[in-house]
């Protein structure tokens, strides 16, 4: 799937490398398992966007049910920390996650103009 950001303020704002990705139980939940491995396929661009503009990343998400030794865990969404920002953003969608944090779910590419 495509993680969009969008910026909204009435200024330009950069975005540059890979945004952090994980999964959680809800919206103030810690992180659930693995954090999501960078894919760095592709090289890390900076992509300045204007107001109204969004940059985007693949994120990538392998079933919990594929992995025999997952300890499966309900997760209510994706924590998302853009680049470079300690405040994180929290996409509702729910999903199996593994408790097991040697195992990788996601994998997140780095920030393209969309």
């Amino acid at each position: 799937m495509k993680l969009l950001l969008t910026n909204t303020g009435a200024e330009p704002c950069l975005l540059s490398g890979f945004p952090g990705v994980s999964l959680a139980a809800d919206a103030s939940g810690a992180p659930i398992g693995a954090p999501a491995k960078r894919d760095e396929s592709a090289p890390a661009a900076d992509v300045l966007l204007a107001p109204g503009q969004s940059g985007s990343a693949v994120l990538r998400y392998t079933h919990a049910e594929n992995y025999p030794d997952c300890t499966g865990v309900d997760a209510g969404g994706y924590r998302i920390y853009p680049p470079e920002d300690t405040a994180s953003i929290f996409l509702p969608q729910p999903t199996k996650a593994c408790s097991n944090a040697e195992i990788e779910l996601l994998t997140i590419g780095t920030f393209q103009p969309a």
